[in-house]
């Protein structure tokens, strides 16, 4: 059967590389554009706002309060720019060595990030399309079920499925149906949960875990579509509050000046 599962495995691996990349590239577009529009206001802060702020100082009034609060933003970022550097790079670095050494901080971050709106739906469809593609290939390779399950816990790439993956294994392996492991642990939907009954009843459960994978991964690839359009004037308005605001804010004084001529 060395060609057969050959074959499986290779559909399975495109199958999760799309899924993969179908979400990077979702995330890819925001992250660099709102990247680049807080590099952008930092600039302004140390280098444009301070050339501003001589040519408030001739003017002998009083700033609006919007003003004031950009340029006292401004005199922080000139003197504690390496500081907010340098602790944003600790404590994503801390986060990341938090999650990595801890299984209760990682569980509570996956837990968290699932009940985020829209986010959560996508992660949560993905985590289930892993594991029961990754079930599926596994069971169909004539891997004993118990022992695929531990490949599976790995593959879900979320805390809260891997725990429950986890659990789904002991329970199997004392005897328990893996439709009823599955529905202890709370966290698979009902679908789910019914088409693994029928897969066990009728003998074919990797076919249907097939079919749960694939259901999952539309549900995902719909999903990352629709927050595509969705997050596109969300960041034009994040850009138009740093940017425009900041501009607005510097050419305050220079219209009170005006309408007092």
């Amino acid at each position: 059967m060395l060609d057969t599962v050959l074959d499986t495995i290779a559909s399975y691996k495109e199958a999760a590389e799309a899924l993969k990349g179908k979400i990077k590239k979702a995330m890819f577009y925001p992250i660099v554009v709102i990247a680049v529009a807080i590099i952008v206001s930092a600039i302004l802060l140390i280098f444009v706002v301070p050339q501003f702020q001589n040519v408030f100082a001739s003017f002998g009034a009083e700033l609006p309060a919007f003003t004031q609060m950009i340029v006292a933003a401004s005199e922080f970022m000139q003197s504690w720019w390496w500081a907010l550097l340098l602790g944003t790079v600790a404590v994503a670095w801390g986060l990341v060595e938090l999650r990595r050494r801890s299984p209760a901080f990682a569980h509570f971050l996956d837990r968290t990030l699932l009940k985020v709106p829209v986010i959560g739906e996508i992660v949560k469809n993905a985590a289930i399309a892993r594991y029961a593609r990754t079930l599926a290939t596994t069971f169909k390779a004539g891997v004993p079920l118990v022992e695929a399950l531990d490949t599976v816990a790995g593959a879900t790439g979320n805390q809260v499925y891997t725990d429950a993956v986890k659990r789904v294994r002991e329970d199997v392996s004392v005897g328990y149906q893996l439709n009823m492991a599955m529905r202890q642990t709370g966290v698979f939907p009902h679908m789910v949960n019914q088409m693994t009954a029928i897969g066990e009843e009728a003998g074919a459960l990797d076919t249907m875990l097939f079919k749960v994978a694939e259901f999952y991964e539309q549900e995902v690839n719909n999903a990352v579509d629709a927050l595509s359009s969705l997050i596109e004037p969300f960041v034009m308005i994040i850009i138009g509050v740093l940017v425009g605001g900041m501009v607005i804010g510097m050419y305050l004084p220079i219209f009170k000046l005006a309408a007092t001529m």
